[in-house]
């Protein structure tokens, strides 16, 4: 079975198609056929405008219909297309979800913050873990941050804060936002057992790459703050040429590793693992789920 995943998030939009099979114990198996990522970064106008430009609007109908054909080409028959923080926030978006619906057939569900922080859970990486601590999922996205707390094999809290990438970089999260997320996380972890945390997103799967740590070690808090400061001293067009950085990745990195740090500092969490997951994969996974409910 063929399943794909569409994340149109603040920053970038991802298809994600895998193919399904079951192991010798019936267990699906998620195999990864092609994940495209197109920067369309909606962030900047919604944050900014309310609005998705008419230029964006046709970067985002010309990038369905390139899924649409993909989706044809690897003859997939289930598909799931999701929005997040900017399109919940964009005054337009039902215009944009009509017209895509029109051109391609492909339908999007703008998601509250709370379910996007249900869905990336729903890879299930903390219950594969030594059960002896607590896990916190952090999803930094561009236009939102979405925190699942796991412990004693339960999914204990789940919550999602606006403040992400694109807002950080256009002076939009004031001191109330920061200190309303740091009380929360505080507060909601307080008594529990040790917290390791979890990170997805492309910024964290980025500096997981930098480190050339090898697959399944955590990254330590002081390597991020040691990223943090040494990225955030070079200029855009530096950070392009020392560590390899796409235009649309170079700008993020900073303000991403700024929210891993605190959420990490205010849950007393000093290691992250970085399974390479993210929204997609979890979209993925939810789709399979109801297809078998």
């Amino acid at each position: 079975m063929r399943l794909a995943a569409i994340d149109i998030g603040s920053n970038a939009a991802r298809l994600l198609i895998v193919e399904v099979s079951n192991d010798k114990n019936g267990k699906p198996q998620f195999n990864k056929l092609n994940l495209v990522r197109v920067p369309l970064r909606l962030g900047f106008d919604v944050f900014a405008n309310g609005e998705i430009s008419k230029e964006k609007r046709g970067m985002i109908l010309q990038t369905m219909k390139a899924y649409s054909h993909l989706l044809n080409a690897y003859n997939v028959k289930e598909v799931i297309a999701c929005a997040t923080s900017a399109m919940r926030d964009a005054s337009n978006s039902a215009d944009i979800i009509r017209k895509v619906k029109l051109e391609t057939g492909l339908g999007i569900e703008i998601i509250s913050g709370d379910l996007e922080a249900s869905i990336i859970y729903e890879n299930h990486i903390a219950e594969n873990m030594d059960v002896a601590n607590s896990y916190m999922y952090i999803d930094v996205g561009g236009g939102s941050t979405e925190l699942t707390f796991f412990t004693d094999g339960k999914l204990t809290f789940k919550r999602s804060f606006n403040i992400g990438t694109i807002r950080l970089l256009k002076d939009m999260v004031d001191d109330y936002k920061w200190n309303e997320m740091k009380d929360y996380i505080k507060s909601a972890t307080k008594g529990y057992k040790k917290i390791i945390a979890i990170g997805t997103g492309g910024n964290i799967n980025k500096v997981f790459s930098l480190s050339k740590k090898k697959d399944g070690k955590p990254l330590s808090l002081d390597l991020l703050k040691d990223y943090y400061k040494e990225i955030s001293n070079f200029s855009l067009e530096d950070r392009i040429n020392i560590y390899k950085l796409r235009n649309d990745r170079a700008d993020v990195i900073v303000p991403a590793l700024q929210i891993y740090i605190n959420v990490m500092r205010w849950a007393d969490a000093d290691e992250i693992y970085v399974p390479k997951i993210g929204l997609a994969d979890g979209l993925v996974q939810h789709l399979y789920a109801e297809i078998h409910r």
